[in-house]
């Protein structure tokens, strides 16, 4: 089903993808993030839902091309997020479909009820690599990956990785930062950054309907499976959320599993 024309209007308008509106700033990047609730960092126009890199180019049509260290426009949106996480003002870690994604705080308290792992069930779902990582950034608060490696005894790179990967889908643990010379990132606790966001209590209803509430606010209308394929949500899950809106007026059912914004023009 192809959208209308007024839908990606609309579109272009939240997620930034004219001219005029493109990124440029990593102040601009969290305007962006706060105003539709969530992104993902660098992915094109082949993948759906919004994103830094497309609004860094200000065009519907952006696609990353292969050689992205000599493309100007992949540059910048790699430094812009750099600079974002850096800032620490909107959560960024690599969550939603294994891809980096930004958050506005007032989701963190909502993803963390649908992604993150409770500290009493960490050791039945935690891998013991990312619990020995995790262990030692819970003394250390803050630490470089090489450094990290050896005091986790996690030394293969590739089982390291892994484990950082797990921990951030977990919501335990962000990049804080990164340098350049030699390229390595510093690694955090999500609850130091993001105290006040992480200890929020909310119920599964209330957050798949505010992640449901962002995605469609910037997107104007979300098709059949839009929602799940953007955010990872379960089909069934990401059913709830939109029909919650619909319950609350918010949205109207325009078909089977097609919602659109109720003040759209």
């Amino acid at each position: 089903m192809s959208l209308p024309e007024d839908i990606e209007l609309h579109r272009d308008r939240m997620w930034r993808r004219t001219p005029e509106l493109r990124v440029e700033t990593a102040f601009e990047a969290e305007a962006l993030v706060e105003e539709i609730g969530f992104c993902a960092t660098l992915t094109d126009a082949r993948k759906p839902g919004p994103s830094l890199y497309v609004a860094v180019c200000g065009r519907r049509d952006a696609y990353m091309p292969r050689n992205v260290q000599k493309d100007p426009e992949a540059s910048l949106a790699w430094y812009i997020k750099d600079d974002v996480m850096r800032r620490g003002r909107v959560y960024y870690a690599k969550l939603v479909k294994s891809r980096s994604t930004l958050i506005a705080r007032r989701l963190v308290p909502h993803f963390n009820v649908l992604w993150g792992v409770k500290r009493n069930r960490e050791g039945q779902l935690l891998s013991p690599h990312a619990r020995a990582v995790l262990k030692v950034l819970r003394v250390e608060w803050e630490m470089a990956t090489a450094d990290l490696r050896g005091a986790s005894g996690v030394r293969d790179r590739a089982k390291f990785t892994r484990a950082i990967d797990e921990l951030q889908k977990a919501m335990k643990v962000i990049p804080g930062d990164v340098m350049y010379k030699p390229f390595t990132y510093i690694w955090t606790l999500a609850e130091a950054r993001f105290a006040e966001e992480m200890s929020i209590k909310a119920t599964r209803e209330e957050a798949l309907a505010e992640i449901a509430r962002a995605f469609l606010t910037g997107a104007g209308l979300t098709l059949r499976g839009e929602l799940s394929r953007v955010t990872g949500l379960s089909r069934p899950d990401a059913g709830r959320g939109n029909r919650a809106l619909v319950t609350e007026g918010f949205a109207n059912r325009a078909e089977e599993g097609v919602y659109k914004l109720s003040n759209l023009e």
